[in-house]
């Protein structure tokens, strides 16, 4: 199977910042807001909307890192801020690609054992094979690709960010 582009650098540099003019007109009431990302490729996607939104906003901005087992979404979550820390704030969970939904319920259910103001989901790549009743309130783009095929992101290269299709 061949690889193909389906985002590039510049693609996804205006999808942040479209995402980041989403949760700011989502959360406008709002005087804090956590981003908090996926570990690994969602983490660094949350902290590059973090700086996004605090380019564009008065917002003040949290960013928390969610440490998920993706083989064994059932184990304890970890999170590196306290719940007492996202109490009564909004919240944007977010990740790189929306694939079977699994990782992404799980963490919400996560995020659902403290009472919070406002709760969305973003993702940069939402792929059309869920298991789960889950959906991404924001979304760079959406693909229609067949269970065989692969979506991967990769941040920080030396060739820019991009994303593409195994």
């Amino acid at each position: 199977m061949s690889s193909n582009i389906i985002l590039t650098n510049q693609e996804i540099e205006h999808k942040i910042k479209r995402i980041a003019y989403q949760i700011y007109e989502t959360f406008v009431d709002e005087d804090e807001v956590v981003i908090a990302g996926i570990a690994s490729n969602g983490f660094v996607f949350a902290e590059k909307i973090a700086s996004a939104l605090n380019g564009i906003s008065t917002l003040k901005i949290s960013i928390c890192e969610v440490k998920i087992n993706k083989q064994n979404p059932q184990e304890a979550i970890q999170t590196s801020l306290s719940p007492e820390e996202y109490k009564n704030k909004g919240l944007v969970l977010v990740d790189d690609v929306l694939n079977s939904g699994t990782t992404l319920i799980y963490a919400v259910r996560h995020f659902l054992d403290v009472p919070l103001k406002k709760f969305k989901t973003a993702v940069l790549v939402d792929r059309n094979h869920k298991k789960y009743p889950v959906k991404a309130d924001f979304k760079g783009i959406s693909l229609s690709t067949s269970l065989l095929e692969h979506v991967q992101v990769v941040f920080n290269s030396e060739n820019g960010d991009y994303a593409f299709l195994s």
